[in-house]
């Protein structure tokens, strides 16, 4: 499987990422937003794309769809919620279903509500473990959930899949967010030295060769992995004496989201 991650260089940072069979040079792309970029890549390499998936119906994320059906007459594929939410798609999706691209790749189809409720990741077992997390995974960091999502929904999401995944999965997100991500861990575990460490060391990474993180890494420097470090609840506890000195699990995710929205 070849997986080529583009950087789009737009203000909010975004991630497009063709998926291709090695054997035929069919491709995915996922959420093609600069789909000029994404075609003239694929001539480049002597890739065709057939399909296209939207982790999520979001404008920067389905805007880049029609010039590449126009281009290529690749179908859409998207969660089977969002028929009404994206113009023209082709396939619906749910849990458990796999996307075939060419004769050697496939991707089985996680429902990962919470930055909406209609959001797919994308999990390849093939040659190496891979999660394609749109906007409910970043590097180091979480979606939002205010454009037509809920935090609870999202911290199900987190405990139930995203943490029974394989440590050594790669992790591919939707945009660009790690420094500031990493920094927010570190105003909230102000004692976490991987954190620290990441992000001095990528302070000035080359988007166009982002690090790729794994789950492994993430549960090390993501505070929404770290709900039960002594830490984040020690300063949670000390800045919102209301949560008490045990919070549980959900408390700290949906009290993590809420300071992340305005920090």
């Amino acid at each position: 499987m070849i997986v080529e991650q583009i950087w789009t260089g737009n203000s909010l940072r975004n991630f497009n990422y063709l998926i291709v069979c090695p054997e035929t040079g069919d491709a995915l792309a996922i959420d093609p937003l600069d789909y000029k970029t994404c075609l003239n890549i694929a001539a480049e390499r002597g890739w065709q794309i057939t399909q296209i998936l939207n982790t999520h119906e979001h404008a920067d994320h389905i805007g880049g769809n029609k010039g590449i059906v126009n281009a290529t007459g690749a179908k859409v594929i998207a969660h089977e919620l969002a028929y009404d939410r994206i113009p023209n798609m082709d396939r619906g999706v749910g849990a458990g279903d796999i996307i075939k691209v060419g004769k050697s790749v496939e991707l089985e189809c996680l429902d990962t509500p919470g930055h909406t409720m209609s959001h797919i990741c994308l999990l390849s077992q093939t040659d190496h473990p891979g999660l394609f997390s749109g906007d409910t995974l970043f590097n180091a960091g979480a979606g939002n959930c205010h454009n037509g999502g809920h935090p609870n929904q999202l911290f199900d999401t987190f405990e139930q899949q995203l943490e029974t995944l394989g440590n050594d999965t790669r992790i591919y997100p939707g945009h660009d967010y790690m420094i500031n991500n990493l920094a927010f861990t570190l105003d909230r575990e102000p004692d976490n030295a991987i954190a620290a460490s990441m992000l001095e060391q990528y302070k000035n990474q080359d988007p166009d060769d982002a690090l790729i993180t794994t789950l492994q890494q993430e549960k090390e420097v993501n505070v929404f992995f770290r709900l039960g470090s002594p830490s984040v609840i020690a300063k949670l506890a000390a800045d919102f004496p209301d949560i008490g000195d045990k919070p549980d699990a959900r408390s700290v995710f949906v009290k993590l989201r809420e300071l992340r929205n305005s920090w």
